[in-house]
């Protein structure tokens, strides 16, 4: 582990290649998995506020899933998450006309109906940020379902760090990126 700011950071964060490939996953990770997206405290006030801004994009299992469970719950470990409809995807997934999974938010985000582009976490995601009494875990989640990520990472040279950039940069701000890219130039594994 490396530390970076206030956070340990994993060194596959920087050995690992990763890029989204929708074209073959099609948002299996907005599907699998046993609880909803992880959200962060401020996100539910969002959340409650902004919610008609983007119910619209939202499928009715969703909106339905929302009205039973309510626009995010605590899962068996106590953290805030988003709702899932009957136990698998998000309450927040949409899918288009191929089968890929999408997010009613962002949809919302690029009609430019609001300035809240999605949860962190799946923004963020293969990044999974873990928080501790005195510190926050930033780690590579290498989960099954991202093979073809993977390779596509590998085939651009694009480290999990440089794929999520942008987004650690609105999780931790400018100091910290600044900081991991100096620690990114120098690594060496």
């Amino acid at each position: 582990m490396i530390k970076v700011g206030e956070t340990l950071v994993s060194e596959d964060f920087l050995e690992r290649e990763f890029v989204c490939n929708l074209t073959a996953c099609k948002g299996a990770c907005c599907v699998e998995g046993d609880a909803g997206a992880p959200l962060l405290e401020e996100e539910l006030a969002v959340l409650d506020e902004e919610y008609e801004k983007f119910a619209g994009h939202l499928r009715p299992e969703g909106r339905a899933a929302i009205e039973k469970q309510g626009r995010y719950r605590r899962d068996r470990d106590g953290e805030f998450v988003a709702p899932l409809v009957s136990g698998k995807e998000c309450a927040y997934t949409t899918f288009d006309d191929d089968g890929k999974a999408m997010c009613g938010i962002e949809q919302a985000w690029k009609e430019g109906a609001m300035t809240f582009r999605k949860p962190v976490s799946c923004h963020l995601y293969p990044v999974r940020v873990v928080k501790y009494p005195s510190i926050e875990a930033v780690n590579y989640h290498k989960w099954p379902i991202c093979p073809a990520a993977c390779s596509l990472g590998q085939e651009l040279g694009v480290s999990v760090f440089e794929f999520t950039r942008e987004v650690l940069r609105r999780r931790f701000g400018d100091e910290w990126i600044a900081e991991m890219e100096i620690v990114a130039k120098e690594w060496t594994p």
